[in-house]
C-alpha cells in the first residue's frame, strides 16, 4: 500500500518529507517545525539535504530540539550529503535552495547592472537579477527532477525558491514532476493593507479574493464580514492619511492601487522593479517620493550574515527551543493530502485556462483546493483588463527566460531582458545585450554552456 493511501483521519505507514537547501535554517524551522507540531502528520521522517555540511548539521540539531520539546516520539530527522539518498522514498520534497549565494552571485547581479546605470531593489523575481538567478537555478532543479524520477516519482515538489514563477513554471512545463510553487505574500496581503490605513478591526473578519501571478497577484475584492466593499474606504484613507496610518514604506503599492484600481500582493520594494515607472535614472526624485530602497536585498544579506552568530545561538544552541505554527502552506498541504481534509491555498501553477486573459503557459497564482488528490487549481476567469495587461508584461519575461534556459540559447535571454519593464525603460537594446554578455561571463562557473 502506498504511504499516502489513507482513510479519512487515519494515516497509514510513514510520511517522508525531504527538504532541499536545509542550510536555510530559519526557513527550515518554519516549514519543518510546522510539520513537527502538526500531530496529524504521523510517523514523520524528515530528510535534510544541503551542500554545506555545517549549516546542514545546524538545522538537524535545531529540529531535533523542536521535536524533543514538542513531545513527539514518532519523528526521525536525518541529514544527508548524498542527494539521491535524501530524496529516496520521499512523499513531499520542499525546495528552498539558493544557487550561488550572496557572494559571488547576488553581488554580481547588482554590481554589473549598476555599471550600465541599472539599479535594483531585490532582483530575485524579475529583471536582470531574476533572469540570471533562474538560469543558475534551473539546471539544479533539472537534476533534482531526474533524481526524483528514479527514487520518488510520485512525490509532490513544493517550491519556495525565487524566481517563483520562472522556476515553478519551468518544472511544470518541462519535467514530469508534480510541482506547486508557494509564497507567503498572499496570506499577508489583505491584513497588511487594512493595518496600514487603520482598519485593523476588519483583519480577522474580512473576506478577500486574490489572483494573478506571483509577487503581482491582485487583491480583487475585500469586504467586511457583512459583505460590504472595503475598497472605497481604504482608498479614501490612503489619499487622506493621518499620523495613525502607516504606509510610508509601501508608497508604490498604494500608487498602483489608485492608478489601476487594485492593490498587489508583494511589497513596494519588489513592486517598484516590476514596472517601468518608479526607478528612473532621469527622475531620481521618484526614489525619495516613493521611498524606494535601492540595493535592499544586498543590505538584508549582509545584515543576516552579520547576525547569524546570534541567530544560531537562539535557534541551534537553544535546548528548550519550541515552535509555534507559522502561516506557511506546506504543512497544511501535507496534512490535507494525508487525511483527505479539504484545504484552500494559493498556489503557483500552470495557467491552462484558469485566468482566461493570461497566456496558457504562464505560471499563475490562484486559489487551489487541496485534498487526497493533490492540488486542484480553481478557475478565476478574466482579471480586470488593466491587471491582466500589467501581468502580461511580467509573463513575457518569464516565458522568454524559460525558453532560453530550456534551449540554452542566448538570444531568448537577450529578448527576455529587453522585454523586462524596468530594464527596457532604462537601457538601450545594445546596452541590454552587452549587460547580459557581461553577466554570462561573470556567472560562467554557475551556468551551463549557452550558444
Amino acid at each position: 500500500m502506498n504511504a499516502l493511501s489513507c482513510e479519512r483521519k487515519v494515516c497509514l505507514i510513514m510520511v517522508t518529507v525531504t527538504f532541499m537547501g536545509a542550510g536555510s535554517t530559519v526557513f527550515a524551522k518554519n516549514v519543518l517545525g510546522d510539520c513537527i507540531v502538526t500531530p496529524e502528520i504521523e510517523d514523520l521522517h524528515i530528510h535534510l539535504y544541503d551542500i554545506d555540511p555545517i549549516r546542514l548539521e545546524d538545522s538537524r540539531r535545531m529540529l531535533e530540539n523542536i521535536s524533543r520539546n514538542s513531545g513527539r516520539k514518532d519523528v526521525t530527522i536525518t541529514a544527508f550529503t548524498d542527494r539521491m539518498e535524501a530524496l529516496r522514498g520521499a512523499n513531499f520534497v520542499v525546495n528552498a535552495i539558493q544557487v550561488g549565494g550572496y557572494e559571488p552571485c547576488t553581488v554580481t547581479d547588482f554590481e554589473i547592472p549598476k555599471k550600465y546605470g541599472l539599479r535594483q531593489t531585490i532582483a530575485d523575481t524579475l529583471g536582470i537579477g531574476g533572469i540570471f538567478r533562474a538560469m543558475r537555478t534551473v539546471p539544479v532543479l533539472e537534476s533534482f527532477a531526474a533524481d526524483m524520477q528514479q527514487v520518488c516519482p510520485d512525490a509532490l515538489f513544493i517550491n519556495y525558491t525565487n524566481p517563483m514563477a520562472m522556476l515553478s513554471g519551468y518544472m511544470q512545463r518541462f519535467t514530469p514532476i508534480r510541482t506547486v510553487g508557494l509564497c507567503h505574500s498572499v496570506q499577508s496581503c489583505a491584513s497588511t493593507l487594512l493595518k496600514e490605513v487603520g482598519l485593523e478591526e476588519h483583519v480577522d473578519t474580512c473576506k478577500w479574493e486574490i489572483a494573478g501571478i506571483n509577487h503581482q497577484a491582485w487583491l480583487l475584492k475585500i469586504t467586511d464580514a457583512q459583505g460590504n466593499d472595503l475598497y472605497p474606504e481604504i482608498k479614501h484613507r490612503s489619499l487622506n492619511p493621518t499620523p495613525d496610518y502607516h504606509f510610508e514604506t509601501d508608497q508604490v503599492r498604494h500608487d498602483i492601487m489608485h492608478r489601476f484600481g487594485y492593490y498587489t500582493t508583494e511589497s513596494s520594494e519588489h513592486a517598484s522593479e516590476y514596472l517601468p515607472w518608479y526607478i528612473k535614472s532621469r527622475y531620481p526624485e521618484l526614489i525619495e517620493r516613493y521611498n524606494i530602497p535601492l540595493d535592499e536585498y544586498p543590505r538584508r544579506c549582509v545584515s543576516q550574515i552579520e547576525s547569524w552568530a546570534k541567530t544560531r545561538e537562539q535557534v541551534v544552541e537553544n535546548q528548550v527551543l519550541a515552535h509555534t505554527k507559522s502561516h506557511e502552506f506546506a504543512a497544511y498541504i501535507i496534512k490535507s493530502m494525508l487525511l483527505n481534509e479539504p484545504y484552500r491555498i494559493h498556489g503557483n501553477v500552470l495557467n491552462r485556462g484558469l485566468i482566461t486573459n493570461l497566456p496558457r503557459n504562464a505560471c499563475v497564482e490562484v486559489p487551489c483546493l487541496v485534498d487526497r488528490n493533490g492540488i486542484s487549481p480553481c478557475v478565476v476567469g478574466d482579471l480586470p483588463e488593466q491587471c491582466a495587461a500589467i501581468n502580461r508584461t511580467n509573463i513575457n519575461v518569464q516565458l522568454l527566460a524559460q525558453e532560453g534556459i530550456h534551449t540554452r540559447k542566448k538570444e531568448y535571454i537577450y529578448m527576455a531582458a529587453m522585454m523586462d519593464p524596468h530594464t527596457g525603460s532604462e537601457l538601450s537594446a545594445d546596452d541590454i545585450r552587452n549587460l547580459c554578455d557581461d553577466l554570462f561571463e561573470a556567472h560562467a562557473d554557475w551556468l551551463p554552456e549557452y550558444r
